[in-house]
């Protein structure tokens, strides 16, 4: 359903990741269309797509699809749909969510003030050195860094699929009863051609 007919390369794959070539914009145009056109009640399309933005809202890079696909199937969601929603965590999504956790968990756990500086600068640290490829290098501030994200991203995930699945639920469910209306007009403008020629059909016959 989902593949092109000429595989792009793998540099204009990792190219389109960082920056889709028809823009962000059109871009999730183009996610929103391709959900509401999957098959499913607006119910599991919308929480499928939820539960996939939901997981993106945690520091599980590399399991979003299965999580958000599990979750998906326990809840009886489309997992298709919950694939689609993991496209809220991209290159471009992941610094302001990741520091969204971070901060969020900080706060939830209660640091004190003069501990803030500090905390700044080994978040920063590791997650440069993570993008560098020099984990061995920031491995000793992992518990620092992602702890306070463990303890944030629960609340912030509830939260995050309350806010899509909502709204979804109500366009997708509008889409379909409009779009199932227009398929009963084509049929009865069908139907309404069909019976004058079969009338023409009865003359020629006499």
């Amino acid at each position: 359903m989902f593949r092109r007919r000429k595989k792009p390369t793998r540099i204009k794959q990792l190219a389109d990741f960082v920056w889709p070539a028809i823009g962000f914009r059109r871009s999730s145009k183009y996610v929103g269309y391709r959900l509401v056109r999957l098959n499913g009640s607006p119910y599991s399309l919308a929480a499928g797509f939820a539960f996939g933005a939901a997981i993106s809202f945690t520091p599980f890079v590399g399991l979003h699809f299965v999580l958000s696909a599990l979750l998906a199937w326990v809840f009886r969601a489309s997992i298709l749909a919950s694939a689609l929603g993991t496209a809220v965590g991209n290159p471009w999504t992941f610094p302001f969510i990741w520091t969204m956790l971070y901060q969020t968990g900080r706060w939830i756990l209660g640091d004190a003030p003069g501990d803030a500086e500090l905390s700044d600068a080994s978040f920063k640290a590791f997650f440069d050195g993570v993008l560098a490829g020099h984990w061995a290098h920031v491995s000793h501030i992992f518990y620092e860094i992602i702890h306070p994200m463990l303890i944030s991203f629960l609340p912030i995930s509830i939260l995050v699929w309350i806010i899509f699945f909502y709204p979804l639920q109500s366009l997708i469910r509008r889409f379909q009863e409009k779009r199932a209306q227009l398929i009963l007009k084509a049929r009865a403008r069908k139907a309404n051609r069909q019976i004058p020629n079969e009338k023409n059909l009865g003359v020629t016959e006499k």
